[in-house]
């Protein structure tokens, strides 16, 4: 399987090795700024591939300030920050993305593996787009936001599912907690609709779907995550997911820990082949109410 390496990929490859040299010379942020007459705000978004460097000439001054020397080191830097500024897909919505959601929306396109926890409401990659829409809609007003963001971040949500779908499909692997899939959005007909959408998506060869009872006495993190594993030079990445945004970290340490905490719950977890019953249930549960 050949590796992904879009163009958020590559921003987030060249960051790092642009903080690398950065502190293997041992220069601050600030200093490394004013080398190229720009803000350490700004360096700090590129050394996380939040933002690109828009100039080449930025970059050859940053490889000129960190002695890079070497005719190979610098072409294969150059390429990265080539490949870099081509346009991702959801490029066209990104006025109306939450904070953060950008380069988790470029990387999660890269990813070879997925590892999803949700304990409120269904994983993104598994809603069907009435149930969608209608998380939308019931927080249109509260956060005050009109229908064209609600409509272009329901298209940006069906788009996303197209990796599980293509030729070289994402690997994914998602528990949920019971809470998520009894929470009601949009109704009864809505719900239904999406038990079944989850039976068949969880039935891909590619796709685990785990749930976790609530009335299971064991682990549960507190908030919702995703790691993002890839086949190519760059490591793992965490997603982080709240009310304030997305934020996107890839720290070891954190790594680390949200690497235990998935393993936790997905080994408290039922087995995947009990969730089409236990989704049948819940939606007779519907039926009765």
């Amino acid at each position: 399987m050949a590796a992904r390496r879009g163009p958020t990929f590559r921003r987030r490859e060249l960051g790092k090795e642009l903080r690398r040299l950065r502190e293997r010379k041992g220069y601050g942020t600030k200093e490394a700024a004013a080398a190229i007459e720009s803000s350490e705000a700004k360096l700090n978004r590129v050394e996380t591939g939040h933002n690109q460097l828009p100039r080449v000439r930025d970059l050859e001054d940053l490889l000129d300030f960190y002695g890079v020397t070497d005719p190979d080191d610098r072409d294969h830097l150059l390429m990265l920050h080539r490949e870099s500024l081509s346009h991702d897909w959801y490029r066209p919505h990104q006025t109306y993305l939450p904070s953060g959601a950008a380069l988790y929306l470029g990387l999660e396109n890269d990813a070879a593996t997925l590892r999803a926890w949700h304990s409120q409401v269904v994983f993104a990659l598994l809603q069907t787009e009435d149930y969608a829409r209608s998380m939308f809609m019931t927080a249109k007003a509260v956060d005050e936001r009109t229908t064209e963001f609600v409509e272009e971040n329901v298209a940006v949500r069906m788009k996303r599912k197209e990796i599980l779908y293509r030729e070289d499909p994402t690997e994914l692997r998602v528990v949920l907690d019971e809470t998520a899939l009894r929470r009601v959005i949009g109704g009864p007909k809505v719900m239904r609709e999406q038990y079944k959408e989850i039976e068949r998506v969880a039935a891909l060869e590619h796709v685990t779907v785990q749930i976790l009872p609530q009335k299971l006495v064991t682990y549960r993190s507190g908030a919702d995550f995703v790691i993002l594993d890839f086949d190519a030079e760059l490591g793992p990445a965490v997603m982080l997911d709240s009310a304030l945004g997305t934020t996107v970290t890839d720290k070891p340490r954190e790594i680390s820990a949200y690497g235990r905490r998935f393993d936790a719950m997905r080994e408290g977890a039922l087995a995947p082949v009990n969730t089409p019953e236990f989704l049948h249930r819940l939606a007779r549960e519907l039926d009765v109410d």
